[in-house]
């Protein structure tokens, strides 16, 4: 199992390690539903090292991204980030990313932790030549600093304008003493907040950098159990529960980053699918009946026929009330539709609502 950089001062803060994705992570440390409300409401920081960085460049690097990703990366320029997906051959989803415009032709993409090696062994199948992706994951640490105070928590540390940068944006400056710091505002939480990447040697004295600049606004470190329910809250995709190599990008309500003005691997499969219309498709729903869904659990109808699977549920802190995602079969996508969730040996009533469940 890897251990992350800041592993020891971790476990000195009381975080309650598991293993995720392969790496030894901090899952809470006070409790979830204290540290989920206080990103809601304040400051937090995540320690998500574990996310993958390749950095591509050369002179094809633009178009060798138009074909392995859906999203149409010519739309980017340097200081923007895109949500996009590595379709599969067979019409899933090899991994949802991140891709950022560093300059013209050179990108970086920001992979799922337990998809590092997978996404390297398909990018590099279908790398041309004369381009290279170096995989930088080990060398760089990254911490998700979110909440309404985030801004205000970590201005004094760096010249960029945090309050000013945009939504899907980034810029490369100085932060907390440290020169070519990425910091950049795309968020999981839905609370607002910063991504800082930093080469390892200065994790560390960014760490401190950051707690010390925050501490008039009660920053705190966060666990990847209360991440899990502020991006559930807002109706994010996770790979691995909502996503995955059998999922399609539009089943998955991922139609928005799923571009057919290019072309891409597999795209004419997944225009046939679109123009045939969708069996299923991701939604959510909010539980009437006291239960917790989770990851697997079956959907039925009224008459006890299963017409979907539920892929994440949990209690949601900010709002009092269990809420899940689901596949569900065409037919059963309206919302208000009422189903039932098979918990043990129960049928137990929901109601399919939009996300986001938290609106702010």
């Amino acid at each position: 199992m890897k251990k992350l950089i800041l592993d020891q001062v971790h476990q000195d803060l009381g975080g309650k390690m598991v293993d995720f994705a392969g790496f030894n992570m901090p899952v809470q440390y006070e409790g979830l539903n204290a540290e989920h409300l206080h990103v809601r409401s304040a400051v937090g920081v995540f320690d998500v090292s574990h996310m993958g960085e390749f950095f591509v460049e050369g002179p094809q690097a633009l178009h060798f991204l138009q074909k392995v990703s859906s999203n149409d990366v010519s739309k980017l320029t340097p200081g923007k980030i895109q949500y996009s997906c590595l379709p599969n051959d067979k019409g899933g989803i090899v991994d949802d990313l991140l891709i950022y415009c560093l300059a013209e032709n050179s990108y970086l993409l920001v992979v799922n932790a337990s998809n590092i090696e997978k996404d390297y062994n398909w990018l590099a199948a279908h790398l041309p030549e004369g381009l290279t992706i170096d995989n930088q994951s080990d060398n760089w640490s990254l911490f998700a600093v979110q909440g309404p105070k985030a801004a205000e928590a970590l201005q004094s540390l760096t010249d960029l304008d945090l309050a000013g940068m945009k939504y899907y944006t980034f810029a490369k400056g100085a932060f907390a003493g440290c020169d070519n710091v990425i910091v950049s505002a795309t968020g999981y939480t839905g609370a607002g907040g910063f991504e800082i990447y930093v080469p390892n040697e200065h994790a560390l004295q960014v760490w401190d950098a950051i707690f010390k600049a925050g501490a008039d606004w009660d920053i705190k470190p966060i666990g990847l159990g209360a991440r899990d329910t502020l991006r559930l809250e807002m109706g994010f995709c996770l790979y691995g529960n909502d996503i995955d190599d059998s999922t399609s990008p539009l089943e998955a309500g991922l139609a928005w980053i799923t571009k057919f003005t290019k072309d891409f691997i597999n795209s004419e499969a997944l225009k046939a699918q679109k123009e045939a219309g969708l069996s299923r498709r991701l939604t959510g729903f909010v539980m009437e009946d006291r239960g917790i869904p989770r990851h697997d659990y079956a959907v039925l109808n009224a008459d006890g026929e299963t017409i979907g699977v539920v892929t994440s549920g949990t209690q949601a802190p900010s709002l009092g009330k269990a809420i899940g995602m689901a596949y569900l079969q065409k037919d059963y996508l309206t919302e208000g539709t009422e189903i039932f969730i098979q918990v043990r040996n129960k049928a137990l009533k929901a109601k399919v609502a939009k996300p986001p469940f938290y609106k702010g």
